[in-house]
């Protein structure tokens, strides 16, 4: 039976380092039962009462990170993605891009979150390569997107001019076990048995 995906919001928030864009991770607690360990953008589910995605986003980024946006309106659109329905913990995220406040300092809880590090897109997929960095699929396919931005200006302004469809992934299983396609790629839209 398929799990209905929690509404969840994600934010993306970006700053302009000394050698290129730069994006904001947050590393999930280790003992989590859910993602625990991994290196993540701040981000969560819906809560009760919350106005609607933008509001759970700037509320995660507070919590997780200890930043705060003044406002809604500072996040931009960027991406849906839709857990893979093979997956029992499922959400249906929208991811948000933000220039971070100037001179903005990362807060973790302790609890939830752990550590928190500003670093280029490249310098983080290198990392997990690596093993230095434990990266989940949705983490790396928009590390691997965020690479190809020289600035924050140039990444918010792709967002503002981008059509957001959601993104279902979903896991196949082949002689090297089981693997997560994108739609378009080979075995996407063959049967699961």
């Amino acid at each position: 039976m398929t799990t209905t995906p929690r509404q969840a919001a994600t934010a993306i928030l970006l700053r302009d380092g000394d050698a290129g864009l730069e994006v904001l991770l947050v590393e999930r607690n280790p003992d989590s039962r859910f993602m625990g360990g991994a290196w993540v953008f701040p981000g969560g589910a819906l809560q009760e009462g919350e106005a609607g995605h933008a509001e759970a986003a700037l509320r995660e980024l507070h919590e997780e990170a200890g930043i705060r946006l003044a406002s809604a309106d500072r996040l931009t659109p960027f991406s849906r993605w839709i857990t893979p329905a093979e997956v029992k913990t499922r959400f249906d995220t929208v991811f948000f891009v933000a220039a971070s406040p100037a001179g903005a300092e990362t807060r973790v809880d302790g609890a939830e979150c752990v550590d928190a590090r500003w670093i280029r897109p490249a310098d983080a997929l290198e990392a997990g390569r690596r093993g230095e960095l434990m990266l989940v699929f949705p983490t790396i396919k928009h590390l691997e997107e965020l690479a190809g931005f020289e600035s924050v200006d140039e990444a918010v302004e792709a967002a503002r001019g981008r059509s957001v469809e959601p993104i279902e992934p979903r896991v196949v299983a082949d002689a090297d076990g089981p693997r997560v396609v994108l739609p378009g790629d080979p075995g996407y839209d063959d049967e699961q048995g």
